[in-house]
């Protein structure tokens, strides 16, 4: 993923939600999403060349999410990050437990963002530089950057999905500055709900979305400028790198939901989608 919102505990059906994109380059070889062979509790797309993932959900609606931090003069040598997701969605440890874990090597790593969630906790830990929290109610964003940093695709996809999140859920989503929010007045608890619908337009759309920024409202992530300004857009479209998925994944306080993606390659032309129910 290099672009992603995520809407934990804000919603009186869905304990989570997440909405995002993965831009790589597009001849890495790639498999679409689905249940992996070698683990089919795990649920995602994969990295053909490392093995690992970007994003996925295992066995009771278990969460893992990686972006990349671009920075040109870090050094990006060291184990797959993919693996960071594919470690966890095949384990049981707790959210907590595992990245307190992981936090003691994450330096061996190229710079990452990770967010891992159960059913009792959302944990984020960074890299680049050092960081490790438990995150609240309401919306994060993250993109190739800091978490929460104020990038205008960021606050773009976090704006959209929390319209959403208010509009489906009859109120009360915030945008979550690590900060508060609170669950809805009775929790995410009872009988299993019915499947859900496919995910709304809206949500799709804000991932499509090609809107360029001002350049006084970049970042200055040391690329240079027409880079920046290349990698502005929510979706990216390129001859050799550019929005390869857009994924949106629901799962409720019982570990159920759907996982969807839509796929792309060069110049962002359509190549299939997928859904699993789970």
């Amino acid at each position: 993923m290099c672009l992603l919102a995520l809407g934990w505990m804000h919603h009186p059906r869905w304990r989570l939600v997440m909405t995002g994109n993965r831009d790589e380059f597009h001849a890495r070889p790639t498999a679409a999403l689905a249940p992996w062979q070698d683990e089919t509790s795990v649920i995602g797309g994969r990295d053909l060349r490392s093995g690992g993932g970007w994003a996925g959900v295992g066995a009771g609606g278990r969460m893992a999410v990686v972006t990349n931090v671009r920075d040109p003069l870090a050094a990006q040598t060291g184990p797959s990050r993919g693996a960071l997701v594919a470690d966890f969605l095949r384990g049981r440890d707790p959210a907590a437990v595992h990245i307190d874990r992981l936090a003691i090597v994450a330096g061996a790593y190229a710079p990452f963002n990770l967010l891992l969630a159960d059913g009792d906790s959302l944990e984020y830990l960074g890299n680049h530089p050092a960081e490790r929290q438990r995150l609240g109610p309401g919306v994060h964003g993250m993109s190739n950057g800091a978490l929460d940093a104020p990038w205008p695709k960021t606050r773009r996809l976090m704006a959209a999905l929390s319209a959403w999140l208010k509009e489906d859920g009859g109120g009360g989503a915030q945008t979550h500055h690590k900060g508060g929010g609170a669950p809805p007045a009775g929790g995410w608890r009872g009988d299993p709900p019915p499947p859900p619908p496919p995910p709304p337009p809206p949500l799709w759309n804000a991932l499509a979305d090609e809107h360029r920024p001002a350049d006084s409202d970049l970042p200055d992530t040391g690329i240079g400028l027409e880079r920046e300004r290349w990698l502005s857009p929510a979706f990216i479209r390129g001859d050799d790198y550019g929005t390869r998925a857009s994924t949106v994944l629901l799962i409720d306080a019982h570990g159920h939901g759907q996982i969807h993606e839509r796929r792309f390659g060069p110049q962002g032309v359509a190549l299939g989608q997928s859904q699993v129910d789970f």
